[in-house]
């Protein structure tokens, strides 16, 4: 392999992580269907308020009905909303994006790791247990269809 050529210790790629959100949520909205995003709370820098948050988790609607000033660029998430009828800004950084899916089919796409590690810390211990029954967070695993 030439010097010029990327392979695995070529030039370092920025992260994917925006440009597949980005995409997936302009898919999500020209469907009609509702973009959600998951995401870790406990990442630093997410500004969420902490009434929304239920086990370290948070569940938040980006529609273009549901928001204001709704920005993804290559670092956030950023956006003005209500919660409890009261506005908040909002910002989650991309690292702490885990999923983005339709509420209507939860179709969508669990974040894949990103290979550049610009992640902002390592990713907390997933837990063991299942979710109870009647919990009011959505499930942590099979509830997302992987799209090809």
């Amino acid at each position: 392999m030439s010097e010029d050529s990327p392979g695995v210790d070529g030039p370092a790629m920025t992260s994917h992580r925006p440009y597949l959100l980005r995409a997936l949520n302009e898919w999500i909205a020209d469907n009609n269907m509702t973009p959600h995003l998951l995401v870790d709370a406990t990442r630093a820098g997410v500004q969420v308020p902490a009434q929304a948050v239920s086990d370290g988790k948070v569940v938040l609607n980006i529609a273009e009905r549901a928001v204001a000033r709704l920005l993804i660029d290559n670092d956030a998430v950023s956006f003005t909303a209500r919660f409890g009828g009261v506005s908040h800004p909002v910002v989650v950084p991309i690292s702490a994006v885990l999923a983005i899916y339709a509420r209507e089919t939860g179709q969508g796409m669990a974040l894949p790791d990103d290979p550049t590690g610009s992640h902002d810390e390592p990713p907390p211990p997933s837990d063991a247990t299942p979710d109870s029954p009647g919990s009011t967070t959505p499930p942590r695993r099979g509830h997302l269809r992987v799209i090809k």
